[in-house]
C-alpha cells in the first residue's frame, strides 16, 4: 500500500513525534536506506522510519497500524527474507547503545549493532559474544535465527544465551521478554525470527575467551576425498571446544583475490579451538604429521580476529546462499559434495560448498526450551555463491537442488534459517523447526500478531489463518 498524497499532514505529524527521520520516497536518503547488503534486493517501501530508540518504533509501529501498512525491519541490511515493498520499514542501523557487565558477565545490546563493535569492547575487558563467522553482521537478526558461531559447540548458541529481550508488539506496547515474563514470546524469539515483534534491545551472556588456536588448512581439491575423510576421523571424538568444518573453495580469477588463491580451487579444513593454545597445536598434528598443506594458516590469535577464519566479505555484493541439514558424512556423501562443489573448468558455478561440524553445547539443550529446531543434526551443508543477476540466482537455485536432490539419502529434512534467503526462506519455514513447536509458532503468533503485520522475515502465520 502506497502513501497518499492526504497522508502529507499525518507523516509531518509522525516526524514530530519522534527522534529519528521519516522518509518518503524522492528524498535522497530513502534511496540509502532501503538497500539491503544483498544487493539483488530491490525493495520500495511505502514509507522509511530510521529510527533513534525504542520510543520512535513505538510511535511508527502505532502509524502503520492506524493507517493500514504493514510493518518491515531492517538492522545492518542482512538476511532480508522478503522486500518491504508497499510497507512501512523501520531501520534500526542508528540505534546503537551498547553496555558490558564485567562483574555479571552480560551485554546490553541495541538492534542497530554489528557484532564487530560488540566484541571490541567485549574483548577489552576480557571477554567474548558469541558472534557468527563475520563481524560485519548485525547482532539481533542472526540471534533471532538461532546464531552457530565459532564457539557453538562449548557454549551453545546465540540464541541460547539471552537473558531477555526488549520487544515493541504489533499493537505498539514495549515489553519485557524473559523466561519469567511473557515466557511463551521468549521461547518463540530464540530461534523464530523476527515474526513477532521489533525486539529494541536484548541483555545476552558473555564468555572468558580471549586467545584462541585457529584458522585453515588448504590442500589441493584434488585431495578432497582424503582430506575429507580424514576430516570425519578427526572430529568423530573431538572436544567441545573445537568447532570446524571443511570446504571446497572455487576461488574466482580476479583481481582482488591474493596470488596463491587467485583462479584456483581448494579444499579446507577450517576452525576454533577455545582450549589451550598447546592443545590446540596438538590437535592440529593429526594434520601436519600426515601431509602438509599448501598453506597452512591454523595459528593463535586473540579472539578478536576470529573473522579471519572464514574473511566473509563486508561490503555489499549480490550473493546466493541455502543450507541443508547432514545426518552423517558416509562416503557417497563425500562423493557427492566433491562433485557438486569441485569446479573442474567451469562444472560447478559455486564459490564455496562448506560443512559445519554441529553438535556438542548445541545437541545438549532441551530441544523443545526453544524454538530452535534441527539440534539433532551432526553437519550444516552451506552453498554459497556470487548472484549479478536474476538469472544467475535462477541458475544456481536449480544447481542447487539438483545438489540437494543427490545429497538426498544422508540430509535431515531440516534446514538452517539463517543461511536461507527470499523466497526459500519463505517456502521452506517449517523445515526450520520441529513439527510440534512449528505449530506452537504459530500459535505465539496468532497471540502477539494475530493480523500479521510482521510478515517480511521468517514466514510464520497465526494459528487459524492457514
Amino acid at each position: 500500500m502506497a502513501i497518499q498524497p492526504n497522508l502529507v499532514k499525518t507523516i509531518e505529524k509522525l516526524q514530530q513525534q519522534i527522534q529519528g527521520v521519516v522518509l518518503a520516497a524522492g528524498e535522497p536518503a530513502y534511496e540509502d536506506a532501503r538497500r539491503a547488503w544483498n544487493v539483488t534486493v530491490d525493495q520500495h517501501p511505502a514509507l522509511i522510519v530510521v529510527a533513534h530508540s525504542a520510543a520512535d518504533i513505538v510511535q511508527a509501529v502505532r502509524f502503520a497500524r492506524a493507517e493500514g501498512l504493514d510493518i518491515a525491519v531492517q538492522g545492518t541490511g542482512h538476511g532480508v527474507v522478503r522486500a518491504a515493498d508497499g510497507a512501512l520499514l523501520i531501520v534500526t542501523s542508528k540505534m546503537k547503545g551498547l553496555q558490558i557487565d564485567v562483574a555479571a558477565q552480560t551485554a546490553w545490546l541495541e538492534p542497530g549493532l554489528k557484532w564487530g563493535e560488540v566484541l571490541a569492547k567485549a574483548q577489552a575487558v576480557g571477554l567474548a559474544p558469541l558472534l557468527g563467522s563475520s563481524t560485519d553482521v548485525g547482532v539481533v537478526g542472526y540471534t533471532l535465527g538461532g546464531g552457530m558461531g565459532w564457539l557453538a559447540r562449548k557454549y551453545g548458541l546465540s540464541a541460547d544465551n539471552v537473558v531477555y529481550f526488549e520487544l515493541v508488539t504489533a499493537d505498539g506496547k514495549l515489553i519485557r521478554v524473559s523466561n519469567t515474563e511473557n515466557a511463551d514470546l521468549f521461547w518463540a524469539l530464540r530461534g523464530g525470527g523476527g515474526a513477532f515483534g521489533i525486539v529494541t534491545g536484548m541483555e545476552i551472556k558473555l564468555f572468558p575467551v580471549t586467545t584462541v588456536y585457529g584458522g585453515n588448512l588448504y590442500y589441493p581439491a584434488e585431495m578432497a576425498k582424503e582430506v575429507i575423510t580424514r576430516y570425519r576421523e578427526w572430529i568423530k571424538d573431538a572436544p567441545d571446544e573445537l568447532t570446524s568444518s571443511f570446504l571446497i573453495a572455487n576461488y574466482p580469477d580476479i583481481p582482488q583475490m591474493p596470488d596463491p588463491l587467485r583462479g584456483k580451487s581448494f579444499v579446507q579444513v577450517r576452525g576454533l579451538f577455545s582450549g589451550s593454545v598447546e592443545q590446540g597445536k596438538e590437535m592440529l598434528k593429526f594434520w601436519r604429521d600426515w601431509q602438509a598443506p599448501i598453506i597452512d594458516a591454523w595459528v593463535e590469535m586473540p579472539f578478536a580476529a576470529a573473522a579471519t577464519i572464514s574473511n566473509d566479505p563486508e561490503d555489499p555484493m549480490p550473493s546466493f546462499s541455502t543450507s541443508a541439514w547432514l545426518r552423517e558424512l558416509s562416503d557417497e556423501a563425500i562423493d557427492t559434495i566433491i562433485q557438486y562443489g569441485h569446479s573442474v573448468n567451469g562444472s560447478s558455478p559455486l564459490l564455496i560448498a562448506e560443512v559445519r561440524n554441529a553438535g556438542g553445547a548445541i545437541s545438549k539443550v532441551d530441544p523443545h526450551s526453544s524454538a530452535y529446531g534441527n539440534r539433532d543434526a551432526a553437519y550444516i551443508l552451506h552453498m554459497l555463491s556470487l548472484a549479478p543477476t536474476p538469472e544467475a540466482h535462477h541458475f544456481l537455485s536449480q544447481y542447487a537442488n539438483q545438489f540437494r536432490s543427490a545429497m538426498q539419502p544422508w540430509l535431515t529434512g531440516g534446514v538452517y534459517m539463517n543461511f536461507l534467503e527470499g523466497q526459500e526462506s519463505r517456502e521452506r519455514v517449517k523445515q526450520g523447526f520441529l513439527p510440534e513447536n512449528y505449530k506452537r509458532l504459530t500459535e505465539v503468533k496468532a497471540k502477539y500478531d494475530p493480523d500479521n503485520y510482521f510478515s517480511f522475515g521468517f514466514n510464520i502465520p497465526p494459528a487459524g489463518s492457514i
